[in-house]
């Protein structure tokens, strides 16, 4: 049952990355990431928020699954 959940999530997640990547296409507005030293190149700001609410979702619903399957 937990499986199930997981690709379910994992299907939406990925349609989401796809439509977010077709979206994205003609972007304007570019920034870059900062972690300690290391910079990236410029990026739209619409794959940065996309890429980090797409990464919160896989997480938190693999943080469910592994809540739901130790009870």
């Amino acid at each position: 049952m937990h499986f199930k959940n997981f690709i379910i999530s994992s299907i939406a997640n990925v349609i989401l990355f796809f439509l977010m990547l077709i979206t994205i296409q003609n972007s304007n507005y570019k920034g870059k990431i900062k972690f300690i030293n290391i910079e990236t190149v410029p990026l739209p700001i619409s794959f940065i928020l996309g890429s980090s609410f797409l990464t919160g979702s896989v997480f938190g619903s693999l943080i469910f699954n592994i809540n739901k399957s130790k009870n």
